[in-house]
């Protein structure tokens, strides 16, 4: 689909508590490809974060406009059959990290708006072959040759035969996440495939990006955002443990707050977090915040930051490994795993390789792969 492919950073935050605010965050992860190895490595039974994905930061807004996509693009593609909104999202992530670090209107519109390099040969971004403009400047920023844009990087010509209007405002913009996330649905679809089947999904990227490389990595996402959308089997869990459990899944989608939420439920938070990030204008939960709140519903109080609550329980050594967590465990990581003083983030153990989390500011709360963040530090025991 294009001739150059911008290469995604690694990202990263790491977050520690300070002073008074009990705050959580998450810690640095891998590239799709190794964060798929890690997903199949556990089995059928081991997943990611449910939506919103694992390793990727899914802001809301973006998701939403994936889930629109999905129910509209059939208008276009009668014939498509399997398109669902982890496809979408995996194109996303390895094209533009679903547009994090830009804000996203309540129309869906993305500011500042997402451009590609170049495409005038000159090997910047790995292109090699120069891109003749073909919009004038209108969707590209330049009429001096061709670059791609918006979250799902489309070249303006390709967004000629795709665009479509997804919001309604009678414009087919691809810096408008839910214009740009229908037509990469019209685009993986082609005249009419069956995404349900991988030969036919694999095509799908192919025509996208024609490399092994690409549909590698992005395949990685599908399966991890697929598995991780499941609920969790609490059927074996009895007493407070799944009062706690219940109470925690039940608060999926509420914002991350920087500081905020307590046993009372969620609530604004403070400013601000090392990366700059206020929860003052954000009713929601930090991690401890999460925990707390679950485990008040069951009659179990506890103290409001990460650390404090390592104390609390029987604690299980992180020497232990992962294998002896039972569902309700609280889980803790560190930045210098055996030191609790250094637990900087806490989540509740869900069963299956899973945990409750509310990882960031600008994520939800969701479930996330107990893997998915370093510095395991162990867990408690309070059911």
């Amino acid at each position: 689909m294009r001739q150059s492919r911008r290469r995604l950073a690694k990202w990263a935050c790491v977050l520690v508590l300070l002073l008074l605010a009990a705050v959580c965050c998450a810690a640095p992860v891998g590239n799709a490809i190794s964060a798929y190895v890690a997903l199949k490595a556990q089995a059928e039974d081991a997943s990611g974060i449910a939506e919103g994905g694992s390793a990727a930061d899914i802001p809301p807004r973006m998701l939403t406009a994936y889930k629109r996509a999905v129910q509209q693009v059939g208008r276009y593609v009668p014939k498509c059959r399997g398109m669902r909104w982890q496809i979408l999202a995996g194109i996303a992530k390895v094209e533009s990290n679903h547009a994090i670090g830009h804000s996203i209107d309540a129309n869906g519109d993305i500011r500042p708006k997402i451009y590609g390099v170049l495409l005038n040969g000159s090997g910047q971004g790995g292109n090699t072959t120069a891109v003749a403009d073909t919009d004038n400047g209108r969707w590209d920023g330049t009429a001096n040759g061709e670059r791609a844009v918006g979250p799902f990087q489309f070249l303006p010509s390709t967004w000629e035969r795709v665009g479509e209007d997804g919001n309604g405002d009678h414009v087919a913009d691809p810096h408008n996440a839910d214009d740009a996330a229908l037509g990469a649905a019209i685009y993986t679809c082609g005249s009419g495939r069956d995404l349900a089947q991988r030969d036919q999904l694999t095509a799908a990227l192919l025509a996208y990006n024609q490399s092994r490389t690409y549909v590698a990595n992005v395949l990685g996402w599908i399966d991890q955002y697929t598995a991780a959308a499941k609920d969790p089997d609490l059927g074996d869990v009895t007493g407070k443990a799944r009062v706690v459990l219940e109470a925690a899944l039940s608060q999926r989608g509420v914002p991350y707050s920087w500081g905020g939420g307590d046993a009372s439920g969620p609530s604004y938070g403070i400013c601000c977090s090392p990366s700059g990030k206020s929860g003052a204008q954000i009713k929601g939960f930090d991690c401890s915040g999460l925990t707390a709140f679950a485990y008040a519903q069951a009659g179990i109080s506890l103290p409001r930051t990460a650390a404090a609550q390592a104390g609390v329980g029987q604690r299980i050594p992180a020497s232990l490994g992962t294998g002896v967590l039972q569902p309700g465990d609280l889980v803790f990581y560190a930045t210098i795993p055996g030191r609790d003083s250094t637990i900087y983030h806490v989540g509740i153990y869900v069963g299956a390789g899973q945990m409750v989390n509310a990882p960031r500011p600008g994520t939800v709360v969701r479930l996330d792969a107990v893997s998915a963040m370093s510095g395991y530090a162990g867990g408690t025991r309070l059911t």
